[in-house]
């Protein structure tokens, strides 16, 4: 039965194959199960709840990306996403951590009419390669700064707004120690490299004293806090609007940008180089990302971390739903979790933030008006603390200095509309 409804034979695969792939691409992103946690509590949120709606949700979407598209990536709330959603909607701009939810279901649910009216591929392509490979470098150099706060390797200052920390306590040190590990990990190419780092911090902070160990297994925690709190209404304020097209604009590239690459690592694209069935894993993303909402999280989207899957012989959804029964699994988990501090979670941001940077390498740099835009959408988003704040003085300066380097030419008539809203946006709305 798994190998005519996955078509396993005619993929060139076997279930025990599909079975090591997913447990692979789990131990990889497993990470996040502690990760978004701590950082989405930050708003207020039940750090419990949070742990199963980030369980569930990637349970959910992990199932409708195998049943549904039969490809071997999973989902789960995604790194970067999850930060806008804490540090910029709620803690800096001042909106409820309900009516970001709400926001987060709106932009699933845009995501998924866009995906079934067949829009997506025009939008896709009239964005510029260089925006699109410096915004998930900026989200990296985003999650740099908070991975450096949470581990205190850097401090606010009245006069310079940042310096170094206290390197010299041991909370410092125990970040510095699992981020070295898993770097050295990764390069030995040991799979879950980021959760063993997170895991040994957390054990040594035990064994110093410095954390409380919480337990490790249980019942899963009360889903009450979060599970249906989206404030959808209140996230239809017009201070949200340029909140809820951050969202679907770094979700629906993201997700894009991640598909096509872990396909083609797998040969699954076809000989037009184009990803058959797209429209079904669009579908199975922006539909995972509703459920997050209900539930109580962040962006669910698809992860980079399923190619560690296809290296290992993934190639149809029976990885992913391997990785959703892992994902349900790990609901019982819930007290391990809850011991992880986070400065032990900081290395894995900070490593995570590293491998988005890359993209500034691949950016045109003997073309200075594709540079220019490219790194200040970067850089202005750990600077400026916003996402969206990056997203939007990328567009702006792409499409000025297009203009006034007599390359009006080289700017779709999309770009040309988000500069023109995003102007007037700061200008009326700040």
């Amino acid at each position: 039965m798994l190998k005519t409804y996955f078509q396993l034979d005619q993929l060139g695969t076997t279930v025990r194959r599909e079975v090591v792939a997913g447990v692979t691409t789990f131990l990889t992103m497993a990470y996040i199960i502690f990760v978004n946690p701590v950082i989405l509590a930050n708003t207020g949120m039940d750090q419990g709840s949070v742990f199963v709606a980030t369980c569930v949700a990637a349970a959910v979407g992990s199932l409708i990306m195998g049943l549904y598209a039969n490809y071997p990536v999973a989902l789960a709330p995604g790194m970067g996403l999850n930060a806008f959603f804490t540090f910029t909607v709620v803690m800096e701009m001042g909106y409820t951590w309900n009516q970001a939810l709400g926001a987060v279901f709106i932009s699933g649910a845009v995501f998924f009419i866009l995906a079934l009216l067949k829009v997506r591929e025009y939008i896709i392509n009239s964005i510029p390669m260089t925006l699109k490979l410096s915004i998930s470098a900026g989200i990296g150099l985003f999650l740099a700064i908070i991975a450096l706060e949470n581990a205190k390797v850097i401090v606010d200052h009245p006069a310079t707004l940042l310096t170094l920390g206290d390197i010299g306590q041991p909370t410092v040190l125990l970040a510095a120690l699992g981020f070295f590990v898993i770097c050295a990990l990764h390069y030995r190419n040991i799979t879950g490299s980021i959760i063993i780092g997170i895991l040994l911090v957390t054990i040594l902070s035990i064994l110093l004293g410095l954390n409380q160990a919480q337990g490790i297994v249980s019942a899963p925690p009360s889903i009450a806090p979060t599970f249906f709190e989206l404030d959808i209404a209140g996230a239809f304020e017009a201070g949200m609007f340029g909140v809820i097209f951050a969202f679907l604009f770094v979700d629906m590239f993201d997700t894009a940008g991640t598909l096509v690459g872990v396909a083609h690592r797998g040969g699954l694209l076809d000989k037009d180089g184009k990803l058959p069935r797209i429209g079904k894993a669009l579908l199975a993303d922006s539909g995972a990302t509703m459920v997050g909402a209900v539930f109580g999280t962040s962006t669910v989207t698809s992860y980079i971390e399923s190619a560690s899957g296809i290296n290992a012989g993934g190639r149809s959804g029976l990885t992913a739903v391997v990785v959703a029964i892992l994902f349900l699994v790990a609901l019982f988990f819930s007290p391990l979790a809850g011991s992880v501090p986070a400065y032990a979670t900081a290395p894995a941001l900070l490593f995570v933030a590293l491998l988005m940077a890359r993209g500034l390498a691949e950016l045109d740099w003997d073309d200075m008006t594709e540079v220019a835009p490219g790194v200040l959408a970067a850089i202005s988003m750990p600077l400026t603390y916003s996402i969206a704040n990056g997203i939007a003085l990328g567009f702006i300066s792409y499409a000025a200095i297009k203009l006034l380097a007599g390359r009006a030419r080289d700017v779709s008539i999309a770009v040309w509309v988000l500069a023109v809203v995003f102007v007037l946006k700061f200008a009326f709305i700040g």
